[in-house]
């Protein structure tokens, strides 16, 4: 008789208590292995990459050996960060993070996340070239669509800033004033993670002035001005205006962005009779345009019919694009409106088709509206200053200055933006390829001096004899840095206050021309404000009251 499956498997695996014994380890020992191999399995089908895990359809977290988070745009950068970060390895160093949504859904955003690590790898590669210790490490850190999946991110940096081969000594980047934004940098400051905001303007992410020392967000530094600082230079630069002739519209969506430049505007000092009153929209999202080109139509019709000739845009560049076009089309085409918007209408150029300027100029070929923003940096601002100083000079005494001459706070700089030119021209030329550099939106100026500022401070807080600082250090470290302690930035001088703000940082006015030619149209620098509506102090000691 055929002896059955089961009598054979009885017979040499189970009808002794060795077999048994052995029987059992091994099934053990096989049911391990196949649980060990579907765990490596199913998590490198959720890794993206070296500390990058995708959650929610993003790629989620910490990187800095080259993953480009599946972005084609930003791989050359991501490419030189990562060889950088080789480079100086072996080396005692210390580790500065950007954080930045890495996945952006539009070509323009796209192109703005690209200019902002090009701004924070030239700092890095400036840095680790100059006198000055520690080296540093430049990691990139995405928090998702618009920072939502902050809290799987910020442990990680935790751990980094706690641990002695990382020694992650600032997080910086911020490119949007968002809730979320707020909740990052908060998480982050509450375990002494120093962090300094480059480019979010919101207010909600500044800490106040303190008599007393206490401050929201302790270890928070930012280099650029606030929307109400934003507002006040241009109102100082363009004078007070009448209630009549001004006009406010403002998107309703939650986005502390567009709450501070509402208020800010609405705020602005102005005289007689009162004018329209605010207009508003809903938008769905930041990058979203939605329906809002259909419900800006009243609100233009009423523009037209109210006598206001200044508009005050209180939203996201997205809908400021689609507003324009509207403003520029309707029956009141022939009036000349100014519009004036905060610093994110920087990101509008990078929105604009050849068809959409086309859309803003008349049938001769001149703009149908001037639209007017205080940028945090543009690169033609120092050399047309000085010029101008020059020029004024030369009425004054009759005879024309050189230009080192000029004063400090515009030669430093452009020392510094000259610096930052000749590091792109040197990558260049060297093959070390980082995309096309535009300085023009300001994006790569700021993010750079947001880096070079944290490298600052942590080079000047670093102990003696010690081979970096701890985060604690850093983070006391940002309120000294003014007067000889200053940074020069590309942007301007960074003089911080004791709550880690910049003290009176000028401003760019630039004007969004869209010329007479078919083509593109152009971010032209008009002039310098200020905040305090007069130039940051030469010595760049922080005043008090």
């Amino acid at each position: 008789m055929l002896q059955t499956a089961a009598d054979w498997l009885h017979e040499h695996l189970w009808n002794t208590l060795l077999k048994k014994i052995v029987t059992c380890a091994v099934a053990a020992v096989l049911a391990l292995g196949a649980y060990g191999l579907v765990s490596r399995l199913t998590e490198e089908a959720d890794s993206c990459a070296d500390g990058v895990t995708e959650s929610g359809g993003e790629c989620v977290g910490v990187n800095g050996s080259g993953y480009d988070f599946g972005e084609p745009e930003i791989a050359p950068v991501a490419d030189r960060i990562a060889e950088e970060n080789r480079r100086i390895d072996e080396q005692p160093h210390v580790t500065v993070a950007m954080m930045l949504p890495m996945q952006p859904d539009s070509k323009a955003e796209r192109r703005q996340l690209r200019s902002e690590l090009q701004g924070a790898f030239l700092a890095q590669y400036r840095a680790n070239r100059e006198p000055g210790k520690p080296v540093v490490r430049l990691v990139l850190a995405n928090p998702g669509k618009d920072y939502l999946r902050q809290d799987e991110v910020v442990p990680d940096l935790v751990r980094m800033a706690r641990s002695g081969r990382d020694n992650l000594r600032a997080v910086t980047g911020f490119n949007l004033s968002l809730d979320a934004t707020k909740d990052a940098v908060r998480s982050l400051t509450e375990q002494q993670v120093p962090v300094l905001v480059a480019r979010a303007s919101a207010s909600s992410l500044a800490n106040r002035e303190s008599k007393d020392g206490t401050y929201d967000f302790k270890g928070l530094a930012r280099i650029i001005p606030t929307n109400e600082e934003q507002a006040r230079a241009l109102a100082a630069f363009n004078g007070s205006r009448k209630d009549r002739q001004t006009v406010l519209v403002r998107d309703t969506r939650p986005d502390p962005y567009v709450r501070s430049l509402a208020r800010a505007f609405q705020g602005l000092p102005e005289d007689g009779p009162a004018g329209p009153d605010d207009m508003t929209f809903t938008s769905p999202g930041v990058a979203d345009p939605g329906d809002v080109d259909n419900q800006f139509r009243p609100t233009v019709n009423t523009i037209c019919n109210s006598g206001a000739d200044t508009v005050y845009f209180a939203g996201r560049s997205t809908h400021l694009r689609l507003f324009l076009k509207r403003l520029a089309k309707e029956a009141c085409a022939e009036r000349r409106f100014t519009v004036v918007s905060g610093s994110d209408a920087a990101s509008l150029n990078n929105r604009m088709t050849d068809e959409d300027w086309a859309e803003l100029r008349d049938g001769s070929g001149k703009p149908r509206l001037t639209v007017q923003y205080a940028a945090p940096a543009h690169p033609d601002s120092w050399r047309t200053k000085i010029r101008s100083w020059q020029e004024s000079e030369e009425k004054r005494t009759g005879k024309k200055p050189p230009a080192s001459k000029a004063p400090g706070s515009l030669r430093d700089p452009l020392d510094e933006l000259t610096r930052l030119e000749d590091t792109v021209a040197a990558l260049k030329s060297a093959g070390r390829d980082i995309g096309e550099v535009e300085l023009g939106d300001s994006r790569t100026m700021m993010v750079h001096d947001g880096v070079r500022t944290a490298i600052e401070a942590i080079r000047g807080a670093k102990p003696t004899g010690e081979a970096a600082p701890s985060a604690e250090q850093v983070g006391n470290r940002w309120a000294t840095m003014q007067s000889k302690n200053r940074v020069n930035g590309t942007s301007g001088r960074i003089c911080l206050t004791k709550a880690g703000n910049p003290y009176d940082k000028p401003l760019a006015v630039v004007a969004l021309k869209p010329g007479t030619k078919a083509g593109p149209g152009t971010l032209d620098f008009v002039d310098l404000a200020w905040p305090t509506g007069k130039p940051q102090p030469e010595d760049c000691v922080v005043r008090g009251g």
